[in-house]
């Protein structure tokens, strides 16, 4: 079949996951490319995963594959985004009440930043299930489930946007591929969950 890609007989198993890793570094690049829109981040990582999720099944797909997910993803996981920004701002509004000595101001600011960590993690999970035809509410709230029932994974993925903000502060062009990084790193997790 065109485009499917079979594993290579004797391909080393540390070839393989050095593959994988060079594949994600790459998707990086597409999902910051594709998250430009500012409220496209949920599609594009949808996308990305779903790219890392063939790439390891030894299916085929590339570049093309990844634009006819993404554009898929778009439908509603536009609205997921600017949820997200919401959210954000929220928080930024009760950090700014703790700044400012608001009575109650730090409780409500460290409630915020926690629930919003829940939030990205809760997203990075739906993302890496995501499939043609779902629906993000469902997604979302699956995945807000296996956050709470999942607390390993979910303190895994926890890492994920440290280690971009991380790879930024260390040298800016580092945190884009470090994005298809936290792409595998979700994929792996849901991976692992379903397998449990």
């Amino acid at each position: 079949m065109a485009g499917t890609r079979v594993k290579p007989r004797g391909e080393s198993l540390l070839a393989e996951r050095f593959a994988v890793f060079a594949e994600s570094l790459l998707t990086g690049v597409w999902i910051a490319v594709a998250s430009l829109g500012v409220v496209t981040y949920p599609a594009a990582f949808a996308a990305g995963a779903r790219h890392l999720r063939r790439r390891t099944a030894h299916e085929g797909g590339g570049l093309r594959e990844f634009v006819a997910d993404f554009r898929a993803a778009l439908r509603g996981g536009w609205l997921a985004g600017l949820a997200g920004w919401a959210a954000v701002a929220a928080v930024w509004v009760d950090v700014q009440a703790a700044r400012a000595g608001i009575p109650g101001g730090p409780a409500a600011g460290a409630v915020g930043v926690v629930a919003l960590i829940g939030l990205a993690v809760a997203g990075l999970r739906a993302a890496a299930v995501w499939e043609p035809g779902a629906r993000w509410r469902t997604l979302l709230a699956r995945a807000g489930r296996r956050t709470v029932r999942d607390p390993a994974g979910s303190f895994l993925l926890m890492a994920g946007p440290a280690v971009v903000a991380g790879s930024a502060w260390f040298a800016a062009p580092l945190a884009v591929p470090a994005l298809g990084a936290v792409a595998a790193a979700a994929v792996a997790v849901e991976e692992r969950y379903r397998h449990r």
